[in-house]
């Protein structure tokens, strides 16, 4: 009898073009040998290098799809992206987590988009501790960071701090010092992800695709350090699968 893939959901946006959000998540998962699902916070009208507008779901109707694939199903993990207000992202984590206490939730916080449409704000993390604690990992760059703490610490002490409440993947894509190097950190422990291939080949959506990689690793059993190295490699194949700005996934 075949063993059945692990289920993972995608709860994020949709982009028609399928370089970010839940599609390309999608993609995500099938390459890394899950089953993925998705459920849409939002849907956009954009092309890989430009954001047009922005349609958000009803809150009502998503409670309602989360939860009825949660009863039908066990979830090994959730990814989540592009939400339209933190107070909405606390709803959804609190109802996974109540819905099903072992999945692992890895938040990938969009603030805005790489064409510099905003999504959500985030003034502080004060008000926001209690849910970090029930996250397996949020995967801020160098330029979110910033939003969770407000100091004039760097992003790596600031993500140490962050660190105190859940798992960081500070992602190294903006950090022009050291591009590519990444820094998982577990309370207050660094742990650098060096980079094996550096690419001049940015794509659209390069988040999500790491994000989702690390949901899907984490599904199959990894330990959330071990899915952010596993992750790393894949996002790299990815960035340098060709020139434009849309990446092909393959595994």
């Amino acid at each position: 009898m075949p063993i059945l893939r692990p289920i993972v959901i995608s709860l994020a946006g949709f982009d028609p073009t399928s370089g970010a959000g839940c599609t390309s998540d999608i993609k995500t998962f099938e390459s890394h040998q899950v089953y993925g699902m998705a459920v849409l916070t939002a849907n956009t009208i954009q092309t890989e290098d430009s954001f047009i507008t922005i349609r958000w779901e009803e809150k009502s109707y998503i409670i309602q799809q989360l939860t009825i694939l949660f009863q039908r199903y066990t979830i090994a993990a959730v990814k989540i992206g592009i939400i339209p207000t933190i107070e909405d992202l606390i709803i959804y984590i609190n109802l996974i987590k109540t819905l099903s206490p072992k999945t692992q939730i890895i938040w990938d916080p969009v603030f805005k988009s790489s064409s510099e449409f905003n999504f959500t704000s985030l003034d502080s993390i004060e008000p926001y501790k209690e849910i970090m604690s029930k996250l397996a990992l949020v995967t801020p760059n160098y330029l979110e960071i910033h939003q969770f703490i407000n100091s004039s610490e760097d992003a790596i002490q600031k993500a140490q701090q962050l660190s105190s409440y859940c798992n960081v993947l500070l992602k190294g894509g903006h950090n022009s010092n050291a591009l590519g190097f990444d820094y998982f950190i577990e309370s207050e422990i660094v742990h650098t992800l060096t980079p094996t291939i550096l690419s001049d080949y940015p794509k659209h959506g390069s988040g999500c695709v790491l994000s989702s990689a690390i949901a899907a690793n984490i599904a199959k059993g990894d330990t959330v350090l071990e899915a952010s190295k596993r992750a790393k490699q894949y996002i790299e194949s990815y960035l340098n699968s060709n020139h434009t700005l849309l990446g092909y996934h393959a595994k």
